[in-house]
């Protein structure tokens, strides 16, 4: 699997996990900002950011939120407060293992997300994630 196409599909699959909701979370825009690492890379990767809005019905079913695609399931989940940890095993051409545990404060967050690829001989990535509420949707 290319670079550019694991990187993509681990932004894609770990976005909506990024935003679990726990008691005294709320919907709205959220910016995202995500910085990945890879083990071997020869350069360090930018951050990115992304704002998206989360409606009531997303925020509302955590393993909704967790499980957006279909080639995936979540094998593990716990709540505990403020904090969220998981696990999912994904198949197909996105097949591999991703756990992440976040911790919410308010109308922000803080997002630590593991993932071993089960192609390129078990590539692994860790991204960490800020997230902050900065208003309403449109």
């Amino acid at each position: 699997m290319k670079m550019k196409h694991i990187l993509t599909v681990f932004v894609l699959v770990s976005l909506p996990t990024t935003i679990l909701a726990v008691d005294g979370m709320r919907d709205g825009m959220w910016e995202i900002t995500s910085k990945m690492e890879m083990p071997g890379m020869p350069m360090e990767m930018p951050p990115t950011t992304v704002k998206h809005c989360y409606t009531k019905e997303e925020v509302k079913d955590q393993k909704n939120v967790i499980n957006k695609d279909k080639d995936c399931t979540v094998t593990d989940f716990k709540k505990s407060g403020n904090k969220v940890s998981w696990k999912m095993r994904c198949t197909g051409k996105n097949a591999g293992t991703f756990s992440g545990e976040t911790v919410f404060s308010g109308d922000s967050y803080e997002s630590v997300m593991n993932m071993q690829s089960d192609a390129g001989k078990g590539k692994s990535m860790t991204m960490k994630v800020i997230g902050k509420r900065v208003g309403n949707c449109p």
